[in-house]
């Protein structure tokens, strides 16, 4: 498989550009910002953009949907409890950037074991709420890999505190959906370093 990880936007947000060797097809998650450097990454690797899968709807990670979108194709994937937050405005990013949200809109909304393809390779999505309703992550079938958004970072988890975070939630989510999945998992967070389910499962504060 090839992936490819970027640091995109003000609030450097790691986006992971994900491709079948084969075919061709490719994913990006969390695409937010910095579309050309996203577009330049896919068409260096000779990538098809299939999907666009956001993690969850803060502005932050989504801000490049459309203009991915617009050239590529791609479709727009999130989780249905999130979907509505692509299509308002954002307060938080104009407080944060003092720019307006790019908005776009879904075209396929999730739900918790859904799966999502590009070229042989199986994504299954896991819901885990808690930084938003509609958080998800995603599991890379037949690896090691689970891409989580802001639910856990190295050291810590995401911020609850916006509309509809549930601290509860989350913890839940972390303790219900990837802490199960082994100690041997990579996580590729939305933010910082990639860690361990050991690592955190040992040494995170918050569990």
């Amino acid at each position: 498989m090839i992936q490819k990880g970027l640091t995109v936007g003000l609030l450097e947000v790691n986006c992971y550009i994900l491709g079948d060797e084969k075919t061709r097809e490719a994913v990006v998650i969390d695409p937010g910002g910095d579309e050309d450097e996203i577009l330049d990454t896919l068409n260096r690797n000779n990538l098809q953009l299939k999907l666009i899968i956001d993690t969850h709807g803060h502005f932050d990670h989504v801000d490049a949907n459309q203009p991915l979108k617009d050239a590529t194709g791609a479709q727009i994937a999130i989780h249905e409890a999130d979907g509505q937050m692509l299509i308002k405005p954002s307060s938080e990013a104009m407080f944060f950037t003092g720019n307006r949200l790019r908005l776009s809109q879904a075209d396929i909304l999730l739900k918790e074991g859904d799966i999502l393809t590009f070229g042989e390779y199986r994504l299954k999505v896991l819901h885990t709420p808690g930084h938003t309703p509609g958080g998800i992550s995603l599991v890379l079938e037949g690896h090691t890999y689970v891409y989580v958004g802001d639910l856990l970072f190295a050291g810590s988890i995401g911020r609850t505190d916006f509309p509809g975070g549930s601290y509860d939630a989350l913890i839940n989510a972390v303790k219900t959906k990837i802490f199960p999945l082994g100690d041997n998992y990579s996580v590729y967070p939305g933010h910082g370093p990639v860690t361990t389910v050991g690592q955190e499962r040992k040494y995170n504060p918050f569990f």
